[in-house]
């Protein structure tokens, strides 16, 4: 198996020689967003041979593109609204990942759509089934099946006897969304792209009406930089309008943003040996398997507050639960949640007055000589917007325009894609290595994929880090280790929100085990005692927010208190912390 190299190790190291080559050299395209578009727009402009700097005010996906319902999905609901394009596109892109680019984090998921109607539902269901298979939704998984209720409870015995007359079964695929965009991230850097969490767009540069790049602050020192492009392409999902109000030019479009809530429970609080999708009034419920949990959601209404940090109310949950236990034998309480999580979609807004109505496709627009903006969409279709959104970029090089070729990222697997079928098939050997568990190991190759040795690796001389998180067991030591010095984590939210998912999987939301994640943490960054209290502190009175907002009945009193708690990037830099200042414990060659 071949090691990766450095430059897809996002460690403290690199982000320094980021930071440095991004104040000092000039690029052809700036990339304003790390979601998975920025991210995605990275990969595919690094493969052009373009070069190429990406930066994220915060971290990695740490908006919509770690808060979805963790599907690649075709888009099924779309066929009703008779979008035949963007559900053939969803589809081919989703055929892709699962079985070429990403295999390792796209994986095939069996659905079934219960029905409720007798008579009718069926054919009309079928019907656009049938459209769903031959556009590419049966061409690695099965076709549709179908069942008669008898047929329907024995997949899903949890669900009421009264509340079904029959099902269609077919196939979606699951991602971890978090992981998906930090390896799109990781596979830029790895064809030579400057990437840069924590740091900020605070104003753009300009030649006389040309946009020439953007200056940048570092949200961890408050350091500012110049960074020169031939042109700036603006990648930043529901901040676009942000951005633009920045640029001072009109978009020529808007976007607004779509709150959509889920809720996490135990596997055993729905009897089903598939996913469901349910009907609402609004638009669709999905119950998603998730290792040992459901993830269920999810909600679509208009947000207007903190795009930071969206909030989850009372309300939205007790519209979930609703919903799901209109449909279960036994219907799960508010006392079995173990985790909740908002998060927003960048939606084109046309007038409409419900955000459920709102365009999913996207538009890519260039605003302004030297300045692209990319928006809307749906995370499956990721690499087609980035292919869109470079080559209207590739169009501002003046010159340089007839030398660039087309995309190629069909061609090119993400990190950990590579050599992954046969790890899978050598999963025992490996565990048998490195002396864990055969369930432990293909948990970390869903995770990391063929990049699995390189994690358990940093473990030599070290067996305590083969032990798993005391309060997270499904998460070994090392894998913190890991995240600090090869995946660009800068805080303990970072790590215990999308490195891991240990904030949703867990009732205590991650509170059980942030010290032992921040001293682990602290070895590779070189926290002192005091940084570490911080990052505890911090993250906890963010954990007590989010569960205070839950039980609020309304947005604006959800967001406030999610809004009382500061932001630990801005506290650095208040507080005016020198991470130069010590060294680090850990020091592996990965």
């Amino acid at each position: 198996m071949p090691r990766f190299t450095s430059r897809s190790v996002l460690g403290p190291e690199h982000r320094a020689e980021a930071w440095r080559r991004l104040s000092e050299e000039s690029f052809d395209i700036v990339i304003v967003g790390g979601g998975v578009v920025g991210t995605g727009s990275a990969v595919d402009a690094a493969t052009r041979g373009l070069s190429v700097a990406m930066v994220e005010a915060r971290d990695f996906a740490a908006g919509t593109s770690s808060r979805s319902s963790k599907m690649f999905h075709g888009g099924l609901r779309y066929l009703e609204q008779l979008d035949f394009g963007l559900v053939a596109e969803a589809l081919h892109e989703r055929e892709l990942s699962m079985t070429r680019l990403a295999p390792h984090l796209v994986k095939p998921l069996k659905f079934l759509f219960p029905l409720t109607r007798r008579f009718w539902e069926r054919p009309y269901m079928a019907a656009g089934f049938v459209l769903y298979d031959l556009m590419g939704g049966a061409k690695s998984v099965p076709p549709q099946k179908h069942y008669s209720r008898a047929g329907a409870r024995r997949v899903a015995p949890g669900l009421r006897e009264d509340a079904v007359v029959g099902g269609i079964r077919y196939w979606d695929t699951l991602v971890d969304d978090a992981r998906h965009t930090l390896t799109l991230a990781r596979t830029a850097a790895l064809h030579g792209a400057v990437v840069a969490n924590s740091t900020q767009v605070i104003g753009y540069l300009r030649e006389g009406e040309r946009v020439t790049g953007v200056r940048v602050r570092d949200a961890e020192t408050g350091a500012e930089a110049d960074v020169r492009a031939g042109v700036v392409l603006n990648a930043a999902g529901v901040w676009t309008d942000h951005l633009q109000e920045m640029l001072g030019e009109e978009g020529g479009f808007t976007v607004r943003a779509s709150k959509g809530v889920h809720i996490v429970v135990d596997r055993d609080k729905v009897d089903s040996e598939a996913a469901l999708i349910l009907r609402t009034e609004k638009s669709v419920l999905f119950v998603i398997p998730w290792g040992e949990y459901w993830i269920i959601g999810t909600t679509d209404t208009d947000w207007q507050l903190d795009l930071a940090h969206p909030a989850a109310t009372g309300a939205d949950i007790d519209y979930i639960l609703g919903h799901v236990n209109a449909v279960l034998k036994n219907p799960i309480l508010r006392e079995d949640l173990r985790g909740v999580y908002a998060g927003l979609r960048p939606l084109l807004s046309g007038g409409a007055d419900s955000t459920a109505k709102l365009s999913r496709e996207h538009a890519v627009m260039t605003v302004a000589p030297g300045a692209v903006v990319v928006a809307g969409g749906k995370y499956t279709t990721y690499r087609v917007m980035a292919a869109d959104a470079v080559d209207a970029a590739v169009n501002e090089l003046g010159e340089r325009v007839a030398t660039v070729p087309a995309s190629t990222t069909e061609q090119i697997p993400l990190l950990g894609a590579d050599g992954y079928p046969a790890m899978v098939n050598r999963a025992d050997r490996i565990a048998d290595h490195y002396e864990i568990r055969e369930e432990q190991a293909q948990h970390l190759l869903g995770r990391y994929g063929s990049l699995l040795e390189n994690v358990l690796d940093l473990a030599s001389g070290r067996p305590d880090l083969l032990e798993t998180l005391g309060g997270a067991e499904r998460y070994l030591r090392v894998e913190i280790v890991y995240a600090a010095l090869a995946e660009a984590a800068l805080h303990l939210e970072d790590v215990l929100v999308r490195r891991t998912r240990i904030s949703m999987e867990y009732q205590h939301g991650g509170v059980a085990c942030a010290r032992e994640v921040a001293q682990l943490m602290a070895e590779v960054l070189a926290w002192d005692t005091d940084r570490v209290e911080r990052e505890i502190e911090m993250f906890e009175q963010r954990v007590a927010a989010e569960l205070a907002s839950q039980v609020t009945e309304s947005d604006d009193e959800a967001d406030g208190f999610l809004r009382g708690v500061p932001e630990v990037r801005e506290f650095l830099v208040e507080a005016a912390f020198d991470p130069a200042s010590a060294e680090p414990v850990i020091d592996h060659p990965v």
